[in-house]
């Protein structure tokens, strides 16, 4: 890959299979959920969302 002009990238990403993890994207969760703007929120997510298998190349 370097032949190619590239190079290797190493990052740290938050580890999802982590209890505390887990927990705590359960608790946000449920505070959005619980929220009185749930609504508005999940219209907005529903706005940005993409159908990934209705999706054209390049979208």
């Amino acid at each position: 890959m370097r032949e190619q002009g590239l190079r290797p990238v190493q990052i740290w990403v938050p580890d999802v299979r982590a209890p505390e993890f887990v927990a705590e994207a359960h608790r946000q969760s449920a505070a959005v959920a619980a929220s009185e703007h749930e609504a508005d929120d999940q219209a907005f997510v529903d706005a940005i969302s993409v159908d990934w298998d209705e999706a054209e190349p390049g979208e």
